[in-house]
């Protein structure tokens, strides 16, 4: 849609704000224009503050950076279109309900003081001194908005084919996309070819006592700090942060992929010396092991016509009934207050470590097979719980077309936001105002 230039009659009468103020002692009230309307858009309209706002922030960061910067008046054109957009989006996201309440606000400006440096009661007061806090929890609350709508909107336009998962996963790309990442502390003794062998034995008896205090569970860390300090020998050290197997030495990328994190090997000899590495990290990758219990639970929660005591009493009645041979499935059905399982006779079926309420989980993972836990309490409510099998399963096939998708579905993304960024602007009023 092209910009209608014409000026309406709302547009040259709408002001956002006039003060009235005393000139020594005359009661004469003078309106003072302290804002305007720039653009109307559809309900919403754009403010010549915002504007000016948004250019001091540009302009302000671009002196900072020592970055040149196009004619201004192409910087105002994009900063115009870019609020034009923003404000259709806000109000989409307005009439969708998206919104976040003071406590989601707080606890991302918590983040923001800690990647400061700063208390958060510091960071707000800063912001405060620097006449900003209000505007800044405006910006977090309009930007939150907008990546809700937008993860919602685009998304659902996004559509990724079987096919398209396997030839990611088959691709050169995909396997590097889907490969581990590691990230090794590591030591090493190192040795010169003048060394006597007496010399070579004691440093790798040093090692290898090294190795063998940290497999005992001494930290890696503290260990290799007490060696540096100790000098009984040189100890170097090497920062590898986070790698992909195939970019680490070829003396560990092998090694690496094999091993359980927290696990440390060595001594590893090389030319220069007797290296130790400790895995401290393992992201990524497609192997994915877990561990999953088949559980059944019968569940009561207090209500309008049964206590707390009420409750606690009946769950107790329940389990005396199981014990003395009822059928559990059957006293579930009728009973239980879980509507999720209760149709299944309370069987929650195989969930995976990680995948029940932590204090649910506590209580089942000290369960031995078919053993019918005491009553526990849970935000829920009352339950017994019984555990009907253990099992490791590996989804390594399901997590890795899982992780494949969401690669894709990444890379598409942009370009999918960017279409439907040009459709809404094209379908929305928009009049600017001169």
């Amino acid at each position: 849609m092209a910009y209608k230039t014409t000026i309406s009659l709302l547009a040259k009468t709408c002001f956002i704000a006039a003060v009235a103020f005393s000139i020594g002692n005359s009661a004469l009230a003078q309106r003072v224009l302290l804002d305007r309307v720039v653009a109307l858009v559809d309900q919403d309209v754009v403010l010549q503050s915002e504007m000016n706002l948004r250019m001091a922030d540009i302009l302000s960061a671009a002196a900072r950076d020592n970055r040149e910067l196009p004619p201004e008046e192409e910087i105002r054109d994009d900063v115009l279109e870019a609020l034009i957009i923003e404000s259709i989006q806000l109000q989409m996201a307005e009439q969708v309900s998206i919104r976040f309440d003071d406590d989601m606000i707080n606890r991302v400006l918590n983040n923001m003081a800690q990647n400061s440096g700063m208390p958060f009661d510091q960071y707000v007061a800063t912001l405060e001194n620097n006449g900003v806090y209000l505007q800044t929890r405006d910006q977090v609350r309009r930007q939150m908005m907008l990546q809700e709508l937008q993860r919602g909107m685009v998304n659902r336009r996004i559509s990724i084919t079987n096919q398209e998962i396997d030839n990611f996963l088959n691709s050169e790309m995909g396997r590097e996309v889907m490969s581990a990442d590691y990230f090794i502390d590591h030591l090493l003794i190192p040795f010169a070819s003048g060394d006597s062998i007496e010399e070579r034995d004691a440093k790798l008896k040093y090692a290898a006592d090294i190795v063998a205090r940290v497999s005992e569970g001494e930290n890696f860390l503290e260990v290799r700090t007490a060696a540096r300090r100790a000098n009984v020998f040189p100890v170097e050290t090497t920062d590898f942060g986070w790698r992909k197997a195939e970019n680490l030495p070829n003396l560990f990328s092998t090694i690496v992929e094999t091993m359980e994190q927290g696990a440390v090997e060595g001594p590893i000899e090389a030319g220069n010396g007797y290296h130790v590495i400790f895995l401290a990290g393992k992201r990524g990758g497609t192997e994915q092991i877990v561990k999953q219990t088949n559980v059944r639970h019968i569940m009561l929660s207090p209500n309008e016509i049964r206590n707390e005591q009420q409750t606690i009493g009946e769950i107790n009645e329940l389990r005396e009934r199981i014990l003395s041979g009822e059928d559990f499935a059957s006293i579930a059905r009728q009973h239980s207050d879980d509507a999720s399982s209760v149709v299944a006779g309370g069987d929650l079926d195989w969930v995976s470590e990680g995948g029940m309420p932590r204090e649910f989980e506590i209580v089942v993972d000290q369960l031995e097979e078919y053993e019918l836990s005491e009553p526990f309490e849970t935000a829920t409510g009352w339950h017994i719980a019984e555990v009907l099998g253990r099992r490791e399963t590996d989804l390594s096939v399901d997590y890795s077309r899982s992780q494949a998708e969401q690669t894709l579905r990444n890379r598409k993304f942009d370009i999918e936001l960017q279409n439907w960024l040009i459709e809404i602007r094209e379908e929305a009023f928009v009049e600017l105002v001169d």
